[in-house]
């Protein structure tokens, strides 16, 4: 496999197993790690997205619980520190005389429950969408500044968008389908995925999922979650994200992955052609995060802090996944 990730050569063994093995690992992906996030303020992270100003640059957050912050990393999880913090502060191993890095704080913003983050040219985007009972009435998106995390100490909000579901006929509802833990951006528009839960039962998923693009941006009132699409396969989605050029949207959840192409019109992309990739739990464990390196590889992390590297023309060429 000379030439090859590592990653890739692992897969492409598959395809020497006994016919039952090769079933069984087609059934249920167990990608390799491709590295660990150590920064010990990095404890449930929830959201990542790859920066559009530098290549080697990750944006991450924490779930809910935590302050409202931001950190960098790089693509094997080595945090990214101000260059002049360096002289006072670590990010990762402990050093003498030096205190923790404890990320970047975003001025203007709280973090109930963030659960996801998206990247144009413009901003990043963080979902405070997290609703796991259903009675929340304070859902917000908030586009905040994308720093140089090399030369700058913190963000700020530069737009906040309070948000409601115009569907949702109480707090908490009939149906259970207003918590969305997965945000995108296509065509400059913003979208969340909803994640189902049963009445009453909140850590009991249902099938299904809706598509919600986000209707109108105004910071004086709330802006409404217009319904544009919903798909019956997506089950418990914990992240999102659009490869660089536009043609494939990334869904995660704690044990698959949907591919979906572009629409060819509209913006019904949960009804667009689609690949789904079990994954292997007990691998993959509860992942949360997910954001493309390029147009064919894929960035997971987990909340256990474990990277997971997914090319996926490495897994068609061992026939993990058709083409």
């Amino acid at each position: 496999m000379l030439g090859l990730p590592a990653a890739v050569c692992g897969l492409m063994a598959l395809m020497h197993l006994p016919l039952p093995q090769a079933a069984e690992a087609r059934a249920r992906l167990a990608p390799p790690v491709a590295g660990r996030i150590i920064s010990a303020p990095l404890d449930e992270i929830s959201g990542v997205v790859r920066s559009r100003k530098s290549p080697d640059r990750y944006w991450v957050h924490n779930d809910s619980g935590d302050s409202a912050r931001i950190f960098a990393i790089t693509a094997d999880g080595r945090s990214i520190l101000p260059t002049y913090a360096r002289f006072t502060r670590y990010g990762d191993e402990r050093e003498r005389n030096k205190q923790q890095w404890e990320g970047f704080p975003v001025l203007d913003a709280g973090n109930v429950d963030w659960e996801d983050i998206a990247v144009d040219e413009r901003y990043l985007y963080i979902a405070d969408l997290g609703n796991n009972l259903n009675v929340r009435s304070n859902l917000v998106i908030y586009a905040i500044s994308e720093i140089d995390p090399t030369a700058s100490t913190r963000s700020a909000v530069i737009q906040k968008w309070p948000v409601y579901y115009p569907e949702q006929d109480g707090f908490p509802p009939t149906d259970w389908h207003f918590d969305a833990e997965a945000l995108f951006v296509a065509d400059g528009e913003l979208y969340v995925i909803t994640k189902h839960r049963k009445a009453g039962r909140p850590m009991t998923f249902e099938p299904g999922a809706h598509l919600y693009r986000l209707g109108s941006r105004l910071h004086n009132q709330s802006n409404p979650l217009v319904r544009v699409d919903s798909s019956p396969l997506i089950h418990a989605a914990t992240g999102a994200d659009l490869s660089p050029d536009g043609s494939t949207l990334a869904v995660i959840s704690w044990d698959t992955l949907w591919l979906f192409d572009r629409p060819a019109e509209g913006e019904q992309w949960l009804s667009a052609p689609h690949r789904m990739i079990p994954l292997d739990r007990k691998v993959t464990r509860q992942a949360e995060a997910i954001t493309w390196v390029d147009d064919d590889t894929l960035l997971i992390i987990n909340e256990g802090r474990d990277l997971f590297r997914l090319s996926l023309s490495g897994l068609s060429a061992a026939g993990l996944i058709p083409e």
